[in-house]
């Protein structure tokens, strides 16, 4: 079993008045990959380097395959790092990057020759086992980062952003990659990644974090039909959720028609998926001044300034049929029961 278990867990750096990561409470399964995710500064890569060994814990405790390693060396965790920068060492062909920590631990020359073939094989990398980093594309030297880790058939894998530095099209074709090996293997795997999509095209469940506090912990597709709080639902999406103000002694949400909740008083943020919207150039509804227009192709997402904040709806529409910038457009609700509600105040879903 290599089931990881954060359990009451601060992460407190020297001097910080507070915990960067307060009271921190999470389980990961034996086989499970979990995508820790949240914007620049939210503690997901303070997480990992705790559950690594380079960062301190000041309180609580964790544990990998039920060991108690909350004071253990980096080394005796039994885990394997890749990082965003590759970390490869230059002088050294990639089957003597792949097999250095082997080599390190004094494993035999057949043994270590075995697994790096092994690995090279999963990663396509059979034919450049004698170059040198600097003779790799980005995406090479990834896979090369990624062999070093399975290499040493560690009980989990840690990956901290590995693939910030690759192009939009490498990412695309890596990530997929990184998900069928990970399934392979079978390895308990915790990533991380401030991109919300890569987050939920990967994980078997994610982990969303704001401000060093979890906020759900769920399937891709939970997070992204039930959302617990404000945040959740404004992070999770792309183009984001819509968050519209329903004041405090108003019943129906202007323009679009959406009921207040029964029995639930005070001011509201109604939630609404882009996708569940149709914007046209004039007509009944919500209306609004565009403000932006985003041509992607097969779809387009529409952006305007309207009563109740600013509204996107992700459009099919053929190019010829979106308003004009700085026109008036017109927003109507396809679906009333995809609506959220969440408290104004407290961000926390009411309904």
């Amino acid at each position: 079993m290599a089931d990881v278990e954060f359990s009451h867990v601060d992460i407190r750096y020297p001097g910080a008045p507070a915990p960067t990561v307060p009271d921190l409470n999470l389980g990961i399964g034996d086989g499970e990959f979990l995508v820790l995710v949240g914007p620049s500064g939210c503690g997901k890569s303070t997480i990992l380097r705790s559950l690594a060994g380079l960062e301190p814990t000041s309180a609580g405790r964790i544990t990998i395959g039920g060991r108690d390693v909350t004071g253990v060396e980096p080394g005796d965790r039994d885990i394997a790092m890749v990082f965003q920068d590759y970390a490869l060492y230059p002088h050294m062909s990639v089957r003597e990057n792949m097999g250095f920590a082997l080599s390190i631990a004094k494993r035999p020359k057949a043994e270590i020759a075995e697994r790096v073939n092994r690995a090279a094989d999963l990663l396509d990398l059979g034919d450049f086992l004698d170059r040198k980093p600097k003779d790799l594309s980005g995406g090479q030297r990834q896979r090369v980062a990624m062999g070093r880790a399975i290499v040493r058939e560690p009980q989990v894998f840690l990956m901290d952003e590995p693939l910030s530095n690759l192009d939009a099209k490498l990412r695309v074709q890596t990530r997929a990659q990184i998900v069928k090996l990970q399934h392979d293997l079978g390895v308990t795997t915790v990533y991380v990644t401030h991109d919300q999509v890569e987050a939920m095209t990967m994980g078997d469940r994610v982990a969303v974090l704001r401000d060093g506090r979890l906020q759900q912990v769920d399937t891709p597709q939970a997070l992204y039909n039930e959302p617990v709080n404000a945040f959740v639902a404004g992070f999770i999406g792309s183009p984001a959720m819509n968050l519209l103000e329903l004041p405090a002694g108003v019943d129906v949400l202007d323009g679009l028609g959406v009921p207040r909740p029964a029995g639930v008083e005070g001011a509201l943020l109604v939630g609404v998926r882009p996708e569940h919207l149709v914007a046209t150039p004039a007509g009944t509804g919500l209306q609004g001044t565009v403000s932006l227009v985003e041509e992607l192709g097969a779809d387009s997402n529409v952006y305007a300034d309207t009563a109740v904040g600013q509204v996107t709806a992700k459009s099919a529409a053929a190019a010829q049929d979106l308003p004009d910038l700085g026109g008036s457009v017109s927003f109507t609700l396809t679906d009333t029961a995809r609506v959220h509600f969440f408290d104004a105040v407290s961000g926390q879903r009411v309904n």
